[in-house]
């Protein structure tokens, strides 16, 4: 069996500009980044910000298993079947960020038939927008740490600086450091910390920003620390936000790709679900809603973070109002939610199915919240029995949601078909009426609580004591009426990993609260969840090479 890198590196790709034109984008709205890459003009968007918005589909998933579930991969497969059934469609995802590329997942441009290309650059350094953010983030750092060095007339206290430095990579041991050390001229000695760049709040900022303007405001509200009577520094005082945009200029702009089958891709931004807001740009979501008549975008991990995260942060900030849902499950996730061993998932276990889909019916359940239209996708495997289908086919039916298998993996757009037009004909045939989970005017303290029992099923939220200190100082300040991003982990609806199914009224606890006000929202760690992950005891880089022709194996 072919791998994902191999049939990418296989496929016939065509010069981009040839892809701009299914979308009527001409060349001079393309900034080229080799044949197959380019960056979609400032320009572009004048042109087009006054047309019809196409359907938004958004694509989540039950919690992730050892198993797979193949949320990019049906996401991809999709906007390819929608060209299959004549439809003019554009899909609109993050980029793969190098920590789990070289940890534990390996690539994520989708996988088989069913992918974004070229796979390798896309995984890899890409058009450098990563590399910008992570380069603005420093820079931040070094200018805040300079200003206390030279003087610190803002009386900073280092203390409460809570501005973190940022790499894209799983490195555990940059966790917590000391910065400083040495002679006198080598700066104030400090804790300090890393964070993963998707969890730097200049990753939300730009997948947030509509533009230069925009970004900038943003960037100078950020809250770098605060001073000895406990009110906030921001970059703006620092006088860095000028050059912080600077660095972002090309990274503002959406990149564009295609899959395997030439359907136009933007993909854009990279936020993690689990520990930030989980969704593309805000600029490359609007400019696809213009371009085409259906767009398929997906937000990270399961439902319970992704797509909460993607109605009441990126709905209640762009104003977009999702068509449909494709909720994705697999036969395998299912029954390993269910109790059985990853080693025996290709034995049919209708028992073990019963028990796991308790998973899939809690997310439907929560979709269901947010009065939007869902159609559950089977990613069959050819393990499946029909039996075990044919079981997750009726349960979904009997509760009023549209059900569909997909075979994108093995057949590509082909083999998303009956999906396609189960997305089509559902959108045609159910209104949606959307709505967020809760209201600004509600306490961060209630949106909290809100999420956690509604979204999560808790019976209770706990607050560890600075936490709960944090909430009161930033409600004094004035960010109450924010959204709420929480950080969970991905593998279960509670804040305990190894909970599958659907757990009920546990307690979800609140480690550490804090303000990304640039980005726009208030963050709550739950749980032993980290911001900057460790690489597993066999790390993927350790599979990954290249020969002498150039050829890269090893992503998957």
């Amino acid at each position: 069996m072919k791998s994902d890198i191999d049939i990418a590196l296989e496929a016939e790709l065509q010069p981009i500009q040839q892809v701009a034109e299914v979308l009527g984008i001409s060349g001079d709205d393309l900034d080229l980044y080799g044949k197959y890459k380019a960056k979609l003009t400032d320009e572009l968007w004048e042109e087009i910000k006054d047309r019809q918005d196409g359907k938004l589909i958004l694509v989540t998933a039950i919690n992730p298993t050892p198993a797979g579930e193949g949320k990019t991969t049906t996401t991809v497969g999709l906007g390819q079947a929608m060209s299959k059934i004549g439809k003019k469609a554009v899909i609109a995802l993050r980029e793969p960020s190098l920590g789990p590329c070289f940890g534990l997942k390996g690539g994520a441009a989708g996988g088989g038939y069913a992918q974004v290309v070229p796979m390798d650059e896309l995984n890899l350094h890409f058009t450098g927008d990563f590399h910008a953010i992570t380069s603005a983030n420093n820079l931040l750092a070094a200018m805040l740490d300079n200003h206390i060095q030279q003087g610190n007339a803002l009386r900073i206290d280092t203390k409460q600086i809570v501005w973190k430095r940022c790499v894209d990579m799983n490195d555990r041991v940059l966790r917590n450091i000391t910065v400083g050390l040495g002679r006198k001229a080598d700066g104030v000695t400090r804790e300090d910390h890393f964070i993963i760049t998707v969890a730097s709040e200049i990753m939300a900022i730009l997948c947030l920003a509509e533009n230069m303007t925009d970004l900038k405001e943003r960037l100078g509200r950020i809250i770098v620390a605060y001073d000895y009577e406990g009110e906030p520094v921001t970059a703006e005082q620092l006088n860095a936000v000028g050059a912080m945009a600077a660095l972002l200029k090309e990274a503002l702009k959406p990149n564009l790709i295609q899959t395997l089958e030439h359907t136009p891709a933007i993909v854009h931004g990279g936020p993690f679900a689990n520990i930030a807001h989980g969704c593309n740009s805000m600029r490359g979501t609007k400019t696809a809603l213009k371009l085409a008549d259906y767009i398929i975008t997906e937000a990270g991990f399961g439902a319970d973070l992704g797509a909460e995260k993607f109605f009441d942060i990126k709905c209640r900030m762009g104003g977009f109002r999702p068509d449909a849902v494709v909720l994705v499950a697999t036969v395998r996730a299912l029954k390993y939610n269910g109790g059985v061993p990853k080693a025996n998932l290709g034995a049919e276990d209708l028992d073990a199915l019963k028990r796991g889909i308790a998973n899939l019916e809690k997310h439907m359940e929560n979709i269901a919240k947010y009065d939007v239209p869902c159609v559950v996708t089977l990613n069959q495997f050819v393990t499946d029995t029909e039996a075990e289908i044919s079981f997750v086919r009726n349960f979904c039916e009997e509760r009023g949601c549209e059900f569909a298998l997909s075979k994108v993996w093995e057949q590509g757009g082909e083999g998303g078909v009956e999906l396609a037009h189960k997305v089509v004909d559902t959108i045609a045939s159910k209104e949606s009426h959307f709505h967020c989970l809760y209201e600004d005017s509600l306490s961060l303290r209630e949106k909290i609580e809100t999420v956690a029992k509604e979204i999560y099923g808790a019976g209770n939220v706990v607050y560890e004591a600075a936490a709960s200190r944090e909430l009161d100082r930033l409600e004094h300040l004035g960010f109450g009426n924010m959204p709420v991003c929480m950080a969970k982990n991905q593998y279960s609806l509670s804040d305990d990993p190894k909970v599958l199914g659907r757990p009920e009224g546990f307690t979800i606890h609140i480690r550490d609260v804090y303000v990304s006000a640039g980005a726009g929202f208030v963050v709550a760690i739950t749980g032993t969840i980290m911001t900057m992950p460790g690489l597993p005891k066999v790390p993927a880089a350790e599979r990954i090479n290249v020969d002498e022709s150039g050829r890269i194996t090893g992503l998957f």
